[in-house]
């Protein structure tokens, strides 16, 4: 598929937002709509939240029957390529066959699905901060830390779709243990969640209560020279500069693009990421990686959604 003038039904699925759009074979997002992400009981079918998806796709103006696929980011674990997922942040779907109801839903047309954090990364590579390179990491540092690998100019996928999970990336050897069941993963300190508790535990009191302090409140505090959350902010950083030595490294990689919410902080997370990047990479080979802020925005998941399908020679290895 080459022509501009198709359009991809592009999803992105995450804990907090539903977001759908139509996107054309440039990755020009045509129209996007979002929604709340619904959260049934624990015991519900999560019905209730394809009900609501395919509800918004509705609501779009493109005609179902122009869309020429089906391209989808949702947050993981699921299983690969088939597409029936797990996610940790929606516990109503537990071994849900997303992308066979929605091949039910948009019969005859190629359905994908793949990791929310590697759509970023396809984005980033295809339109975004990564543009003309070949060789490139996407991360994103928000509730979760994730990523995708891009290696001569190809997504790779690996022998489960989890290649380029960087977020469990060992960057401590004693702690602290994550959610995973490993200790010291690149999660367990720079998520937000993981971030913000830390922050609290050496003392800091935001004004809001304890299960609604979040990293964009850190980060403000952070900008108000708050010394705990900028000590919390600079040890995300220095996390994430140990963890991403190590990928330039085994990878050889140009540039790593990092997107999510705590991106936002700035210089406050890219200060001290650059800084312990540069004292931990030796090799001459590996020094001229360049870290920068993803480029794409809201709009990342959608636009690495639609080129699944638009472009399956260099970002989907599986078999249809």
């Amino acid at each position: 598929m080459e022509t501009t003038e198709q359009r991809i039904l592009a999803i992105d699925i995450g804990g907090t937002k539903l977001a759908v759009g139509a996107v054309d074979g440039e990755g020009r997002v045509l129209e996007y709509l979002r929604t709340a992400t619904p959260h049934p009981g624990v015991t519900d079918s999560g019905e209730m939240i394809f009900r609501t998806l395919l509800g918004l796709v509705g609501e779009l103006k493109t005609d179902p029957a122009e869309f020429a696929g089906v391209g989808v980011g949702c947050g993981g674990p699921m299983h690969w390529p088939g597409g029936v997922v797990s996610p940790l942040n929606i516990e109503a779907w537990r071994d849900f066959p997303l992308r066979a109801r929605l091949a039910e839903a948009f019969p005859g047309v190629p359905v994908r699905v793949h990791n929310d954090a590697i759509c970023l990364a396809v984005a980033e590579h295809w339109r975004g901060a990564g543009m003309h390179t070949e060789d490139m990491l996407g991360m994103v540092v928000s509730t979760g830390v994730g990523g995708g690998l891009i290696v001569e100019g190809r997504l790779i996928d690996g022998r489960t779709g989890n290649a380029g999970h960087i977020g469990h990336v060992i960057v401590h050897a004693d702690e602290p243990l994550c959610a995973c069941g490993a200790v010291g993963c690149l999660e367990a300190v720079a998520s937000g969640p993981r971030l913000t508790g830390w922050a609290a535990e050496q003392g800091w009191r935001p004004g809001a209560a304890p299960d609604q302090r979040t990293g964009r409140e850190l980060v403000d505090d952070a900008r108000r020279s708050h010394p705990i959350a900028l000590k919390a902010l600079s040890r995300a950083g220095r996390a994430l500069g140990i963890a991403i030595a190590s990928a330039t490294v085994l990878c050889d990689l140009e540039v790593v693009a990092i997107g999510g919410g705590l991106s936002q902080a700035g210089p406050l997370l890219f200060n001290p990421l650059e800084a312990t990047l540069r004292e931990r990479v030796g090799l001459e080979f590996a020094r001229s990686v360049r870290v920068v802020p993803a480029a794409l925005g809201q709009e990342a998941g959608l636009v690495g959604a639609a080129a699944l399908i638009v472009h399956p020679e260099r970002y989907w290895s599986a078999k249809d």
